[in-house]
């Protein structure tokens, strides 16, 4: 939120506001119609995001010399809030704007900013991001990939696991090791952008059906020039988390979204079917359980904005952050599962639009970071108790 440092204000600016009602209306032309028959037909969303971007949605926290809408986080996340509350989200916003071209705005050289933030800004080209590793889970120190530095450039070679988007994308901001620390014997880690079609991808089967597909990747000797990798050697560590902050939010502001779809579904059936000669909104035990789960999204939507607000006054972001993921996901969960019990059978039929929320709902609860490591890192962090990994 753009406001002065050190001020506290609940209300969005009359932006913010016109922003939130815009998405929503092109959100509404589409909607989760639209996207069932592109996920049915196994299709991209293309058109969608084509709008978006046209309408300068996609690059709206990026610097506007580079062609983006000179805003923040909060505002992007605006964007995914709504898309995903319109029954249309656009996964991509999390990884190109939110997370590779903000580590670029941030870290990256003039000419790398003038190379890539133009193309992610317009949607143009999408730079999707690549941590994840077969063997190594959460543990970001014990990566596998990595890149040897050569007269012309650098060298990349290992494997990355659920990256999303690979196949809609020109280019991956890869997550590799340059070399490893004497002192603790971790590796130290560097960002590269590697185009897509340097090397080899294979698609991941997965039972949640969604535009975007899941890639494991395959980097083999594959060469890359020195204006590939992104700010210093062995500075990606900080490099990373002045990215998966915004992803943190960006994931929560999804989840935030698709909770307010599903309280929006069940008050309506709630409301509209009768048993007994009552509306079935009228008996508390349909309606206590989704009044709870609808405080319990606000109450995410809160930490969501803080989050947002923090880093984009230059604030310390990782707790607030890791907090709103949490509480988003679990909110999401809660709603979705309240909205399906309250349909009782029809929670499950294509009609109702449940089903297929759920996948995505529950994906929340791991990615992009899991509930677990949410716990640890406040545990540690923000309690002072022993580190227990």
């Amino acid at each position: 939120m753009q406001v002065e440092q050190g001020s506290m204000n609940f209300l969005e600016t009359p932006e913010q506001t016109l922003l939130r009602e815009s998405v929503a209306a092109i959100g509404a032309r589409y909607g989760e119609t639209y996207t069932r028959e592109k996920l049915r037909a196994g299709e991209k969303t293309t058109e969608l995001w084509d709008e978006v971007a046209r309408e300068g949605f996609v690059g709206v926290n990026l610097p506007e010399e580079y062609g983006g809408g000179g805003q923040g986080m909060y505002e992007l996340a605006i964007v995914c809030e709504e898309l995903h509350a319109a029954g249309s989200p656009l996964l991509l916003l999390v990884v190109s704007p939110a997370i590779s071209g903000a580590v670029i705005a941030r870290f990256g050289s003039e000419q790398q900013k003038q190379r890539w933030l133009p193309g992610i800004a317009s949607g143009r080209e999408k730079m999707v991001f690549a941590i994840t590793e077969p063997n190594a889970g959460s543990n970001s120190h014990n990566l596998d990939a990595h890149a040897e530095k050569t007269t012309d450039g650098w060298v990349l070679n290992g494997t990355k696991y659920y990256i999303s988007g690979v196949d809609e994308a020109e280019h991956v901001l890869v997550v590799a090791r340059t070399g490893t620390d004497e002192r603790t014997g971790r590796g130290r880690l560097s960002l590269f952008a590697v185009p897509t079609d340097s090397f080899e991808y294979r698609p991941i089967e997965m039972a949640r059906i969604a535009p975007e597909r899941q890639f494991t990747l395959f980097f083999d000797d594959v060469e890359l020039p020195d204006d590939h990798l992104i700010g210093e050697p062995g500075d990606g560590l900080r490099q990373i988390f002045y990215g998966l902050n915004p992803e943190r939010i960006m994931g929560a502001a999804g989840a935030i979204g698709a909770g307010r779809r599903a309280v929006e579904k069940a008050a309506r059936y709630a409301n509209d079917r009768v048993v007994w000669a009552a509306p079935i909104g009228a008996h508390q035990g349909l309606s206590h359980p989704l009044a709870k789960a609808y405080i319990e999204l606000q109450l995410a939507r809160l930490m969501t904005q803080k989050a947002a607000w923090l880093y984009d006054n230059g604030h310390e972001a990782g707790e607030a952050s890791n907090m709103a993921k949490y509480a988003a996901a679990e909110a999401a969960i809660a709603c979705l599962d309240q909205a399906i019990q309250i349909h009782g059978g029809n929670g499950l039929a294509d009609e109702f639009g449940l089903a297929d929320m759920w996948w995505g709902a529950r994906l929340t609860r791991i990615a992009p970071v899991s509930r677990e490591m949410i716990l640890n890192y406040v545990a540690e962090h923000s309690l002072g108790l022993p580190r227990s990994y």
